[in-house]
């Protein structure tokens, strides 16, 4: 299910996962949302369907794993972000991310829409 049209609605950040992802403006281009994940806190099975820019307010560690319980990710292996870093990312499949640190995760992410295609 890679291609992000395909993936269904209900599963995007801000239905599927509200209580984390929090709308700060969306228009024809955009939706930029502010993320926060607690210590200990899983974030339900969720899409990102556009490409963003991220913003890291507050780093934690954490585990992405896919809609079938896979690990893609685990930022224990890579370097620790700082606070105040940008990050790009492609769109994100259906996947949980749980916070394994001990501070919150915290983010604003810029996502765009249209990409120009």
């Amino acid at each position: 299910m890679s291609d992000p049209n395909r993936w269904p609605d209900e599963l995007d950040a801000v239905i599927a996962a509200s209580e984390h992802h929090t709308v700060l403006l969306e228009n024809e281009a955009v939706r930029v949302l502010d993320t926060k994940v607690g210590p200990g806190q899983i974030v339900p099975l969720h899409t990102h369907r556009w490409p963003s820019a991220l913003y890291i307010i507050r780093w934690s560690d954490f585990v992405r794993r896919d809609g079938e319980g896979r690990v893609v990710v685990d930022s224990r292996s890579i370097a620790t972000v700082l606070p105040g870093s940008a990050l790009w990312s492609g769109p994100l499949p259906p996947h949980t991310l749980e916070n394994v640190g001990e501070s919150e995760l915290h983010a604003i992410s810029v996502e765009l829409k249209t990409t120009g295609n």
